[in-house]
């Protein structure tokens, strides 16, 4: 018969990150050289999806200003005006933030705040920080 040594009855585990604050919420921050993960910011999409669609109904004709589109939708023109501005971002950073890989400071309040025109910029812009 063989004696077994005693199997503990707690483990712990060490994990490395910081809570940081992102748009409004707590996100957890790995140390640099963990893999990133790739979560869609489902804020975002949303937004970008309004900001589209919004677009085209201005286009179509179904509505003649933002201030009556924004009254249909009940919400304020000056809101409505910084989410359009989301039709005007570079490519990249739209599939960025679609396909979750935006990175962690492309927030929603960041990107309606004004930004250069310039896609080159843009890109710029949204990596640095």
């Amino acid at each position: 018969m063989t004696h077994a040594k005693p199997v503990p009855e707690t483990v712990t585990v060490h994990i490395p990150f910081r809570l940081v604050k992102r748009g409004g919420r707590k996100e957890m921050q790995m140390p640099d050289g963990a893999a990133p993960s790739r979560e869609t910011n489902n804020v975002m999409v949303k937004a970008l999806a309004r900001a589209f669609r919004w677009k085209r109904m201005l286009e179509w004709g179904e509505f003649t200003t933002i201030a009556e589109l924004a009254e249909r939708e009940g919400i304020a023109p000056s809101y409505m005006t910084r989410v359009l501005r989301l039709t005007l971002l570079a490519p990249g950073i739209v599939e960025g933030i679609l396909d979750g890989t935006q990175g962690p400071d492309v927030t929603l309040a960041r990107v309606l705040e004004l930004f250069p025109m310039e896609w080159t910029k843009q890109v710029a812009l949204f990596r640095r920080n």
